[in-house]
């Protein structure tokens, strides 16, 4: 009895995984997001054309995992941007609220996306299972053709960054020329 309750909480405390496998043809998305407080049109198709993009899912604006998820994305902007790659967060807030939420905790680094509807949420398979109203925190990183490259969800803002450059320098040196 002790052996399976040890075993069902190791496989409760493991970060579930990303729906989207790496390889998968990731869904192609346009929504009214926002930089630096100005409202626009974001179309992934048109970023891919740059080079990777990071699609991450936070649940919501303003609280506390998703204030430090978008400093550290804010801050490591300048790497990504070495790295010839964008960034673009993701989640259920209406775009007034992510207008505030880009200037103050994205710190017009990077945009945010409203996904009001849930739409692009399901279509990467990034909603939260105790709440469909709410995306889960996973991370996709999408190479230039459409492929999902890396996908990683945890509740954990810590390793969302880190592990997303990482799946990025892994891709350039394996495609460089």
């Amino acid at each position: 009895m002790k052996r399976a309750l040890l075993c069902l909480l190791f496989l409760v405390a493991l970060p579930a995984l990303a729906a989207l496998p790496d390889g998968a043809k990731a869904p192609m998305f346009t929504a009214k997001a926002s930089l630096g407080g100005k409202v626009y049109s974001y179309s992934l198709a048109k970023e891919l054309k740059k080079g990777p993009v990071v699609v991450y899912f936070y649940p919501a604006a303003f609280t506390p995992g998703c204030t430090i998820e978008a400093h550290d994305f804010a801050e490591a902007m300048p790497k990504y941007k070495a790295l010839g790659a964008s960034v673009i967060g993701v989640s259920h807030d209406p775009i007034a609220k992510l207008k505030k939420f880009s200037v103050s905790e994205c710190r017009s680094k990077f945009p945010v996306a409203s996904d009001k509807d849930g739409h692009i949420m399901k279509d990467y398979d990034s909603v939260l299972p105790s709440n469909a109203e709410y995306a889960n925190r996973t991370s996709y990183v999408i190479a230039p053709d459409g492929t999902v490259i890396y996908s990683y969800t945890a509740m954990n803002p810590d390793k969302h960054v880190e592990n997303t450059l990482g799946a990025i320098r892994a891709w350039r040196k394996a495609h460089a020329m």
